[in-house]
């Protein structure tokens, strides 16, 4: 879930530039040494950089957020057959389209004689490989950065739902909070007090979100970074334990969901699978690039158990009540509104990672028309207006839920499943691919693209639905009183 390899923004003045910036450049940077164009292939091997754990630890990291959480609503969409079944599927074709990225990145870095390419690059440099595209190649490049901001927008604006729902909760049943944790639910607080509309807090949220961008560098925030991957992890931990001791039985769900609902279910389960943008910068960094194969099978099989599993065992144990994410769903005990708010904390971190993103490919386009002494004023004012913009967006859709399938299905789905078949083809083309391979990686596009209008329409319509019915309520109750 994050962007690929190092950038200089400056350098051509281009909005969409042939390189992009990752968190992983910010808190993870090159080892040092001549300047990556000065390099011999990076591929070799035998030069500083991550180890095989270091690097798993990071493809963990981008690919572990908010997605898993609202995974057990996934299944409901889908179904609790239905649903794991596709989870499995969508976790091996993830898993490839993965390993095309990495092999066309692979074949056109020796045909270019470059050390190392982006996202963009291979995009850019892949059509440049067909005689037809080539005086567009550089659309490709600025076409998977435009998804690249979308997405990472689209995540800030679902952490902004997430706190804003979770902090609610916490709030609203702190005066009946106990320190009991029964497993017989009996510590649940039957009466809520009444607190803001869940968009004032996102409005609370807004200034610390603000500052917190401002930071000039992003290793100044690894120390919490870290700190916040450790309360995550501990966190989820404490989520399956109590899934699995609360679980009902006879268990009495429906195997498959209905048709309607299953675009939901691809938009939530490809958001939370779209951690393709790390693949290329995790591999540069290895210091032995060629075991990176063995990092993406290891780590994403970890993933897409974690995946599988808590959407499964969430969904059995909440039913049909399961909410956006599954800390909605937790106990009004201290331990587990802990669990809450150590949650919050590491996606309040998490945020600054992701903003660094879009922030890093649209600011340095801007500051290189202004003058010198209007750059810092100008940066700090674009980076609020990026903050609030992505406030008013969750503000504008403060549904947990359909943020999420949106998001997913709109832009993951591009990135993940449509443009590394197509990739394939481009490198590949004059090296005789075979007609098997042709249709697999249309199936796999016409796929990613099915998920991308029916889970946008979808989703898109529920939401509309959702706001109707809350403004008839608002209405009603206006009206009586």
């Amino acid at each position: 879930m994050m962007a690929s390899s190092d950038v200089d923004g400056r350098a051509d003045g281009s909005l969409f530039s042939d390189q992009n910036p990752s968190e992983l450049d910010a808190l993870c940077p090159s080892p040092p040494g001549p300047s990556r164009p000065q390099r011999n292939y990076e591929r070799i091997g035998g030069r500083t950089g991550t180890s095989f754990c270091q690097t798993l630890i990071h493809l963990l990291k981008g690919n572990i957020g908010t997605g898993l959480l609202g995974l057990p609503l996934a299944v409901k969409n889908a179904g609790l057959v239905l649903g794991p079944i596709s989870l499995l599927v969508m976790g091996i074709i993830a898993v490839h389209c993965m390993k095309l990225l990495v092999k066309c990145s692979h074949h056109l870095s020796a045909k270019m004689n470059r050390p190392s390419m982006s996202y963009g690059e291979v995009m850019q440099y892949g059509m440049e490989n067909v005689s037809w595209l080539r005086r567009h190649s550089r659309w490709g490049s600025r076409t998977v950065n435009l998804f690249l901001i979308i997405t990472q927008m689209g995540f800030c604006c679902v952490y902004f739902v997430f706190l804003s729902d979770n902090v609610k909760q916490v709030v609203e049943a702190a005066n009946a909070t106990t320190f009991s944790c029964q497993v017989n639910h009996t510590n649940q607080t039957d009466v809520l007090i009444p607190s803001f509309d869940s968009r004032i807090y996102m409005l609370f949220f807004l200034p610390f979100f603000i500052l917190l961008v401002f930071t000039p560098n992003l290793k100044y925030l690894a120390p919490l970074s870290l700190i916040a991957n450790l309360v995550m992890t501990a966190s989820l931990v404490l989520i399956y334990i109590y899934s699995l001791m609360n679980i009902p039985y006879p268990i009495d769900l429906p195997k498959v969901g209905r048709l309607k609902d299953y675009p939901l279910f691809f938009g939530t389960a490809i958001f939370a699978f779209e951690g393709i943008g790390v693949v290329l910068p995790l591999e540069n960094k290895m210091q032995k690039p060629q075991r990176f194969t063995e990092v993406l099978y290891v780590g994403m099989g970890i993933v897409t158990f974690l995946y599988i599993s808590l959407g499964t065992i969430g969904y059995m144990c909440f039913g049909e009540h399961i909410g956006g994410s599954i800390t909605l769903n937790l106990p009004n005990c201290w331990t587990y509104q802990a669990v809450k708010l150590l949650y919050c904390f590491g996606i309040l971190i998490t945020f600054a990672l992701q903003f660094y993103v879009p922030a890093e490919i649209i600011i340095p386009w801007v500051l290189a028309h202004v003058p010198e002494r209007w750059e810092k004023p100008v940066d700090l004012l674009l980076r609020t207006f990026l903050v609030i913009i992505t406030c008013a967006l969750a503000i504008l859709i403060p549904e947990l839920d359909l943020v999420i399938s949106l998001v997913g299905s709109f832009s993951s789905s591009f990135l993940a499943l449509i443009f590394p078949p197509i990739l394939e083809v481009l490198a590949f083309h004059t090296e005789g691919l075979s007609p098997l391979v042709i249709m697999k990686n249309l199936i796999i596009s016409v796929v990613g693209m099915l998920g991308f209008f029916l889970g946008t329409y979808i989703a898109i319509v529920e939401i509309i639905a959702r706001n109707n019915v809350k403004h008839q309520e608002t209405f009603y109750t206006y009206m009586v009183q």
